[in-house]
């Protein structure tokens, strides 16, 4: 489903998209009294069907229960995945923006979804989720506007992008920007930057940990005429190929510069004062072994956050654990919605 809105949307930066298109996925039954609403903010090359990228989730009994709740998900400004971005067309000139999208923020990405939120007569949500950069929606959100989350769940996020993220960030900008094809106005420019740019990007998603579990060399794919091969060689390249198949470098280049403009301080008097602007009852979920929004940056979530409970997942998964350790998710978040 998609909602059109006619109208200019002016971004943070001060430019201005004319019209804005945003997609969206819901699951289940709203509610005669529209009080069973959980909302889901999707991470960096997530879609609108959450059901699609993040497994086992959206089932009953599941914390995204359709028979009991009516879950929204929307794709994000700059996405790939039917909201205007960067393969849209301007409706100033005809063509698709390619390199002239302007850049968007997280905040951004919440007024666009406050506006779908009107649309479909939201105005509470029981749960307000999100991982990653979907988690710096959800406390977005939960500032702008305290009364619209009754909870929310922030997992592996972080409430700014440290410089340790964003140095991740500008190394793999710098990676598309090596590609001479990028700023073509083609679809297909820069993937050759985005497929090695997405590699580097698993190493912070995964860590060692995982790497070193999953990517061993064993029995016959080690081959003694050949002792540069290693197994996890063609991991690398398999994960830059298969973002190149679904998505564009010029949305990774934008949303990778609206992570590192995440700072819920920005404007706001520092991170301690937004955070407790906060209402909503909030579960913080942190992941040992994730080296990209640490255990540490939680644990400042959760100190800041005056009804924040913390919960800790024990994996070798790293950051990517949120979508690998569905089952530990679904005890814990089912858990807090009991409370």
């Amino acid at each position: 489903m998609v909602l059109n809105i006619n109208k200019p949307f002016h971004l943070e930066s001060g430019e201005v998209l004319p019209e804005l298109t945003i997609a969206y996925h819901t699951f289940g039954t709203l509610s005669a009294e529209a009080d069973n609403v959980i909302w889901v903010c999707h991470a960096l090359t997530a879609n609108s069907d959450v059901a699609d990228w993040w497994p086992n989730t959206v089932e009953p009994g599941c914390f995204l229960d359709p028979e009991k709740y009516f879950i929204v998900c929307a794709n994000i400004i700059g996405s790939h995945y039917g909201t205007t971005g960067p393969l849209s067309i301007n409706p100033t000139t005809g063509q698709p923006y390619y390199d002239t999208f302007p850049q968007m923020t997280v905040r951004d990405m919440v007024r666009a979804h406050q506006l779908l939120a009107a649309h479909l007569g939201i105005s509470k949500v029981e749960l307000l989720i999100g991982s990653s950069l979907g988690g710096f929606q959800c406390m977005e959100w939960a500032v702008m506007e305290p009364d619209f989350p009754r909870r929310i769940a922030l997992i592996a996020t972080s409430a700014v992008t440290s410089p340790w993220a964003a140095g991740f960030n500008e190394t793999q900008r710098m990676t598309i920007l090596a590609d001479t094809t990028y700023g073509t106005n083609s679809p297909d420019a820069g993937m050759r930057g985005l497929a090695a740019a997405r590699a580097n990007a698993l190493l912070s998603y995964r860590g060692p940990a995982a790497y070193n579990l999953t990517q061993a060399d064993q029995g016959a794919e080690t081959d003694p005429e050949n002792p540069f091969r290693r197994r996890v060689h063609s991991y690398q390249v398999h994960q830059g190929d298969k973002l190149c198949a679904r998505f564009n470098a010029y949305s990774y280049f934008r949303l990778t510069r609206a992570v590192d403009s995440h700072d819920i301080g920005r404007n706001r008097g520092g991170i301690a004062k937004a955070l407790a602007d906060i209402k909503a009852k909030t579960l913080v979920v942190g992941i040992t072994s994730d080296i990209l929004f640490t255990l540490a940056e939680a644990q400042e979530l959760a100190q800041h956050i005056s009804n924040a409970q913390l919960e800790t997942i024990e994996s070798d998964f790293g950051h990517d654990g949120f979508l690998v350790e569905h089952k530990k998710l679904n005890t814990i978040i089912n858990r807090f919605m009991q409370l």
